[in-house]
């Protein structure tokens, strides 16, 4: 089993943002800050959902559980749509990656639970700003 811990973080609508994903396999654990330059925070919350997907598709595994505290992202990924055309293809693209496990599921879990909320928070300040 792979336990996935994803989430999204933006300074703004659309800001600087960043992914965190903390995925745990066979008692190891890695984690993973990615910066995602601009955009809002539901897009940061799909953005680390299918990044943490690419991450372990090398793996072979048989159970996938997905944790995340968007509710956005849970109940798209439940519902398999979303109202909003803007998230529809990061969405589909998830959707996709999930079909290569013969068990995925995904829980919504409360931010204080979501051990890649620090690494998001992190992974903002990783972005090339272009500052001086």
């Amino acid at each position: 089993m792979v336990e996935l811990y994803t989430d999204g973080a933006s300074t703004g609508d659309p800001g600087w943002a960043g992914a965190g994903i903390f995925i745990k396999r066979d008692g190891k654990v890695e984690r993973h800050k990615i910066p995602l330059g601009l955009c809002d925070t539901h897009e940061a919350e799909f953005l680390a959902v299918l990044k943490a997907l690419e991450l372990v598709q090398a793996h072979q595994s048989e159970l996938i559980s997905l944790r995340s505290d968007s509710q956005t992202v849970v109940h798209a990924i439940e519902k398999e749509y979303i109202h909003k055309e803007k998230y529809k293809l990061l969405l589909q693209q998830i959707l996709e990656l999930a079909k290569d496990y013969p068990l995925f599921f995904v829980k919504w879990i409360p931010r204080k639970e979501n051990r890649a909320d620090g690494l998001a928070r992190e992974a903002i300040r990783m972005n090339d700003r272009g500052e001086k």
